[in-house]
């Protein structure tokens, strides 16, 4: 028998045949992107909110990776109509499924991340990517020593544009003269898995004289950091603490807590008298955004290089200053 692609949905000891014959059940479920659930930034993120949620819990979970975008409303359909509660489902490209389904399952608790839904039963979570990306702009421009710094990003859509503008903001305010070089690795959901693609866009960057790349890419992603340690120079991650991946050239990653949005909401949504509809906002203050610093690049971020960063940190959340959203203002003033 051909199975269906939600038999790839089997986590945390939920039955395969639960799935496929309907039998009822209250766990919840995460859908990830396209990209992967092991692309070790913003899917992963996800799965590994859910996991530390099994951990502190004792639960049990449904989870899919998605091969297609014509599978969203299907994914959604089968779990709310089985019970599922509630269901989180990580990525911008959910919008249109989401306003779809959700009014279908009114008893089903939605929760969506880095897309807005206006439903009674969603609770929509967005992130001040541009903030985080503003510290580890500061970072970049502080370690540059050719004035020149690069940005990889997947999709070419608003919500990265997001990030190198924050990313551009933040390398200006250290160094007004900095050199920006700005790349995308495509327009399709293709682009968050083509680590080829990023890795020759970062090489063009260095040879264009950049020494320091944030790669906010996804997948794609890996392919940055490997060609700058290669060459000999300095990567930023993203969404995840990649500096693990190429420890001593990975400068910082830019933290993006989707697990932790995750987790939130794994624990919070089931429950309707704790369930959160309408808009969550996670910047700087509520620690949704950051950099990491951790053993793997100590080493590349000096005491003065930090206590600058933190610095800036500290006036954006006073409102000195005001890093600019993309996403509301599709100019970046630079």
């Amino acid at each position: 028998m051909k199975l269906s692609f939600l038999t790839k949905a089997i986590a945390g000891g939920v039955a395969l045949s639960a799935i496929l014959t309907g039998a009822a059940f209250a766990d919840p479920a995460v859908i990830y992107d396209l990209g992967g659930k092991f692309d070790k930034s913003f899917n992963e993120a996800a799965y590994n909110g859910a996991e530390a949620w099994k951990a502190a819990t004792g639960g049990t979970y449904l989870d899919l990776e998605l091969q297609n975008d014509a599978q969203r409303e299907q994914a959604l359909r089968r779990f709310a109509g089985q019970g599922a509660n509630p269901i989180v489902m990580a990525g911008f490209s959910w919008t249109a499924a989401l306003t779809t389904v959700a009014p279908e399952f009114p008893d089903i608790n939605f929760v969506v991340i880095d897309t807005v839904v206006d439903a009674p039963n969603v609770q929509s979570i967005i992130f001040d990517e541009h903030t985080g990306s503003f510290l580890v702009g500061a970072l970049a421009a502080l370690k540059s020593e050719t004035g020149t710094v690069g940005f990889v990003g997947g999709m070419d859509v608003p919500l990265i544009h997001k990030f190198y503008c924050g990313y551009a903001q933040g390398a200006k305010a250290v160094n007004p003269d900095i050199k920006l070089i700005e790349n995308y690795t495509g327009t399709t959901p293709a682009a968050w898995n083509d680590p080829v693609t990023a890795g020759e866009l970062t090489k063009a960057a260095i040879d264009a004289g950049a020494d320091v790349i944030f790669a906010a890419a996804g997948g794609s992603g890996l392919g940055v950091l490997q060609a700058a340690k290669d060459a000999g120079k300095f990567s930023i991650g993203v969404d995840s603490n990649q500096n693990y991946l190429q420890p001593g050239s990975v400068l910082t990653s830019m933290l993006k807590r989707v697990d932790v949005a995750v987790q939130n909401a794994l624990t919070e949504a089931g429950d309707d008298a704790t369930f959160k509809p309408g808009l969550t906002v996670l910047g700087l203050a509520e620690e949704g955004v950051g950099y990491a610093l951790d053993d793997n690049n100590a080493s590349l971020i000096t005491d003065d290089m930090k206590a600058k960063v933190d610095e800036l940190s500290a006036q954006i959340q006073s409102g000195a200053i005001t890093v600019h959203d993309y996403t509301t203002d599709s100019t970046c003033p630079l």
